[in-house]
């Protein structure tokens, strides 16, 4: 056999492995009836109960006259959030998987086979990020509902936004899934990294995009000014806010360019810690 015969023969099997990886982390996620039915509540619960319930409170009056704080209803302000909600907590959960598959032997026989380490942690890290972006599609669902439009090219644009995040959300599941060795701490170590992201990302509440920055540190308290700017998760939400609703707090490439760094930089410790396992 030739160089290149030989080339194009490691490419097909490493190919046929990435994809191999890939089906069976999709398809356990499709067989784990929790993780689909928290996939559709949570959506259902944000934006009705949440979204609908906050609404009132969401508005100022001037003058007699009532105002929004932003142009939209909180349920529209709200509703990409929700969106990065249900991929966070797909993408991290999903990487549990690789306790199970550390507990049960399965990734001690994978990382035997002729794939190399990469290839496995790439077809973990598709796997989970696909189930994620499938069960933040599960919110746009709701778009019609929350009273946003959203053309062909925005569905597009929201889509590659949430691979993006999903990518690198899931990167940072396997790198807490490395280091704790239990299901039940990864559990509890996982909400206490998700929930602090999550609420300190300026995503159920704005920070007043008239104000100038010192009039910001002035009217919210420094520190929770200081929390939202440094959380790449707010940079984020924005991004999705911008696609879906056409509003932005801040620079819209900020977003792309925050999200791709976190998900080469995620993927890059969870490959070096894949390597040392």
């Amino acid at each position: 056999m030739s160089l290149r015969g030989a080339e194009q023969l490691v490419l097909m099997v490493q190919l046929g492995g990435l994809y191999g990886l890939w089906l069976r982390e999709v398809k356990r996620a499709f067989r784990d009836r929790g993780q689909l039915i928290g996939g559709v509540s949570r959506p259902i619960l944000w934006v009705l109960i949440l979204g609908i319930g906050l609404n009132p409170y969401f508005r100022g009056e001037v003058y007699g006259e009532v105002t929004f704080v932003v142009p939209f209803t909180y349920l529209q302000f709200i509703f990409p959030a929700v969106v990065a909600l249900n991929i966070m907590f797909t993408s991290v959960q999903s990487a549990v998987s690789v306790i199970w598959d550390r507990e049960f032997g399965f990734l001690r026989e994978v990382l035997v086979s002729p794939l190399s380490r990469g290839t496995i942690l790439l077809g973990k890290v598709l796997g989970g990020a696909t189930v994620a972006v499938l069960h933040g599609c599960l919110v746009l669902l709701l778009a019609r509902f929350a009273d946003v439009s959203l053309t062909p090219m925005e569905m597009l644009k929201a889509l590659g936004l949430m691979a993006m995040l999903a990518f690198a959300l899931t990167s940072l599941g396997v790198v807490i899934a490395g280091r704790i060795r239990s299901f039940e701490g990864f559990g509890i170590f996982s909400n206490a990294v998700i929930l602090p992201l999550y609420f300190t990302s300026s995503s159920i509440f704005p920070l007043d995009p008239a104000l100038t920055g010192a009039q910001t540190r002035v009217t919210y308290p420094e520190w929770l000014v200081t929390i939202v700017e440094w959380n790449p998760m707010t940079y984020a939400v924005d991004a999705l806010r911008g696609v879906l609703i056409n509003y932005n707090q801040f620079d819209p490439r900020l977003g792309i360019a925050v999200m791709g760094v976190a998900g080469v930089v995620l993927f890059a410790i969870a490959l070096n810690d894949f390597r040392k396992a």
